[in-house]
């Protein structure tokens, strides 16, 4: 077992972020902007106002109900720190949110007076002038509570509840260690302005390991450095050398406010210290959320329960209804009250036996073996209702199949856009596109939570639905239903490319994983690995961790490989279905696929410009480009000698009649190939450690298909893989028939 704090990389992305350019003039981002990569959602509304030349940057998202302004804490960060409140917050709310100056795409101004607590209030205000909000739910982080409390003591007709997380005032015990000597230079030392002068970066990597106390928290540590390179130093500087209101000052501003509050204060915190955010709290005789084991940031690490703390909170303020204040010990827990909403609860043996599907949108693969299950589960269950949690494409498929959509489903942020966004030419991190859709990820839990939490679902199955699988083990008070975990790989595996900066990253991820499962043993009442033993690599999970294998045969039942079809009739019938699809006998058919995924493009323009090569190499070839439901064929070469078509709904039935396929590495189409044993040259996303490392393994077992890497995809090496292979008998090993009735036996135990 891995230490449960492991060593987190010494390397971050250092450089300013791109946001920072056109300071006051920038737009935010749109979605085709690089900016929006990974964001759950985009401004509505968006601009400035001027405060004595300093531009101060504004955005609004949604546009119902009461409002929420989410104000700046120190000008180290930009107004980003709130990206895990906002998508959640904007269903149904008006937030408001503004960079501080000194970042984001507001001003930098380097004289100290700028930065006094009173600017940021009379920015407050401008900023609600701006966008029309006459009063608002005023939710602040840290620095930030001395503002929001300025702004509610002096201008009470404008703010209807205070929100304070960790607030960083002049209360309570501080930092033991902030105070204590700092020998070795690395700690607290640190903060000095020659320090940020001279090497900010460091400071910033110090500053924010402290924030984040939590294990695990590379990508909130690396994402907030990133935000601090968009600060100069000097304006840095101005932001700590500002007169802020001492202790007497802070307790008047206390006194002088009239709306509810709530505190929400992590009990690990090392920055301020939790005493702080208690004595806050009793301060204002307001309500106490302790996060146990939350250090600085609980808005990032917890946002859970920080968000559904928040609107429980604001919908209490909007009713009128001052919330109850703490009548237990101000250093217990308080655990935030489920949202009020309509429910409906029917008798347990009167009702029907429902099942919220769930369904991973990267790749159509997830829907079709999820389609083949739930064929098999209402077999086994005639009475059973399923519900679907899906987003677009899924949603095409599922609908052609006359499948019950949960109206929620169009609440999801786009995972598949992401990963598409993140790809470029036929490369695409995987493991680095993931990391980087936690908001996306956290978003779509939140839309999963309010469906469960509203109706009454005897199971849940999650088929690689990352967002579910994590935020219930980080709350597992959570759960409603029996809960199913689907997945066809187990293990995060680093990329050569990564260096060792990666290998220590996926090694914490898996920790990370693996810490969740000996925790809380029961969460996932069944886990199902689609496949055999045989199909997990012999990896490790990293150093000091378990083999991949082992553990995953101790905690996994294994479906095998789940087709969705019998490859029987395929193979049987194949000359009938050349002439039925409308291939003819005399011509050698190479169908050109990417599946079901928005990345191959690259991949479907290099065999099209291979095209003389491969008819030299192979006379009579019919050329046939499937461009999938996410790539527009427009948007391909058409030739006289080049095939174009968009989405085949039924892909497999034409890779079966096909004489060659020419493939991205993706499981699903791969392993179609594989079942009506057709020969294939696939050729995996560069940096995609599934395509290259578990799909690569599985293939090589099934003794299936052809590898050939991109960047030795030239002209020549196509045509001579595919004239080679065209005419190969494949050995492949059988792929299962009976692999959905298994994994639905296995489903079905649970109702």
């Amino acid at each position: 077992m891995a230490p449960r704090h492991p060593p987190r990389p010494d390397r971050h992305r250092l450089q300013a972020p791109a946001d920072t350019e056109g300071v006051g003039r920038a737009a935010p981002p749109t979605a085709t902007d690089p900016r929006s990569h990974g964001r759950a959602r985009l401004p509505d509304r968006w601009g400035s106002v001027d405060r004595a030349g300093i531009p101060i940057a504004w955005e609004i998202h949604g546009d119902r109900g009461p409002a929420i302004l989410c104000m700046p804490t120190w000008s180290i960060v930009s107004a980003r720190i709130w990206k895990m409140q906002v998508p959640f917050l904007a269903r149904d709310h008006r937030v408001i949110t503004f960079d501080p100056r000194g970042n984001g795409r507001s001003g930098r101004p380097t004289d100290p007076a700028a930065y006094a607590e009173t600017e940021f209030v009379r920015d407050a205000l401008a900023v609600l002038d701006a966008t029309d909000t006459s009063s608002a739910v005023v939710v602040s982080l840290s620095l930030g509570a001395q503002r929001a409390l300025l702004l509610a003591a002096e201008h009470p007709g404008r703010v209807t509840g205070l929100v304070l997380i960790a607030p960083s005032v002049p209360l309570g015990a501080p930092v033991t260690d902030r105070v204590a000597p700092d020998p070795d230079g690395n700690g607290w030392s640190l903060y000095t302005h020659e320090s940020w002068r001279t090497d900010l970066p460091r400071f910033l990597r110090f500053f924010f390991g402290r924030c984040f106390t939590e294990p695990h928290s590379t990508r909130a540590i690396e994402e907030a450095v990133a935000w601090g390179m968009g600060i100069p130093a000097e304006s840095l500087v101005a932001s700590d050398a500002a007169t802020r209101p001492g202790r007497d000052g802070f307790l008047d501003a206390c006194a002088r406010v009239r709306c509810p509050s709530l505190v929400i204060q992590g009990s690990d915190d090392a920055v301020t210290g939790p005493d702080r955010g208690i004595q806050v709290a009793r301060t204002l005789g307001a309500e106490l959320l302790i996060v146990e084991g939350g250090g600085h940031i609980p808005n990032v690490r917890e946002p859970v329960v920080v968000d559904l703390a928040i609107r429980e909170f604001v919908a209490r303020c909007d009713t009128g209804g001052r919330p109850a204040r703490s009548t237990t010990d101000p250093g217990g827990a308080q655990a935030p009250t489920p949202p009020a909403t309509t429910r409906i609860r029917r008798r347990g043996l009167g009702r029907e036996r429902r099942m919220l599907m769930v369904s991973s949108p990267i790749g159509l693969g997830h829907a079709r073996r999820d389609l083949a299950i739930a064929s098999e589960l209402r077999r086994l269950r005639p009475d059973l209702r399923i519900d679907w949690l899906a987003q677009h494409p899924v949603t095409t498929v599922l609908e052609a199949a006359g499948e019950r959509i949960h109206p929620a489903s169009g609440l999801l942020a786009s995972e598949s856009a992401h990963i598409t966004a993140e790809s470029s030419g036929h490369d695409l991190h995987a493991f680095q596109a993931i990391r980087r859709m936690d908001e996306i990820l956290l978003a779509n839990f939140l839309v999963f939570h309010d469906v469960v939490e509203a109706e009454q679902y005897d199971l849940v199955v999650a088929d690689e639905a990352w967002d579910i699988d994590h935020h219930l083990h980080e709350q597992p008070e959570l759960k409603r239903s029996a809960l199913v975990w689907m997945t066809d790989f187990v293990g995060w595996l680093p990329m050569t490319s990564g260096g060792a900066a990666e290998a220590l990253l996926t090694t914490d991820y898996n920790a990370e994983m693996i810490e969740h499962i000996d925790r809380y043993p029961r969460l996932r009442d069944r886990s199902v690995f689609v496949g055999d033993p045989d199909d997990i690599v012999a990896d490790s999970f990293g150093p000091g961790l378990p083999d991949i294998r082992d553990w995953t045969e101790q905690h996994f039942r294994f479906s095998g490989y789940i087709t969705g079809f019998d490859p029987a009739p395929l193979i049987e019938g194949r000359e009938a279905i050349r002439r039925e699809l409308g291939y003819h006998p005399d011509e050698r058919v190479v169908l050109v696929a990417v599946g079901g995924s928005g990345v191959g493009e690259a991949m479907l323009r290099r065999v099209a410009a291979s095209r003389e090569e491969i008819a030299r190499s192979v006379p009579g070839v019919r050329l046939c480009l499937v461009a999938g439901p996410r790539i527009d064929p427009r948007s391909l070469p058409v030739t006289p000698d080049v095939e174009v078509r968009g989405h085949v709904p039924d892909l497999y039935r034409h890779l079966a009649a096909a004489d060659l396929a020419v493939v991205q590495g993706g499981l699903t189409t791969t392993m179609e190939l594989a079942a009506v044993q057709r020969p294939f040259v696939y050729i995996p996303l560069a940096d995609h450690f599934e395509q290259t490392r578990h799909v690569a393994h599985r293939l090589e077992r099934y003794r299936a298909g052809r590898r050939l890497d991109f960047a030795d995809a030239t002209p020549d090496a196509i045509a001579d893989a595919i004239a080679t292979e065209i005419d190969r008998v494949p050995d492949t090993l059988p792929v299962a028939s009976d692999a959905a009735a298994r994994a639905a036996g296995l489903i079905a135990e649970l109702l």
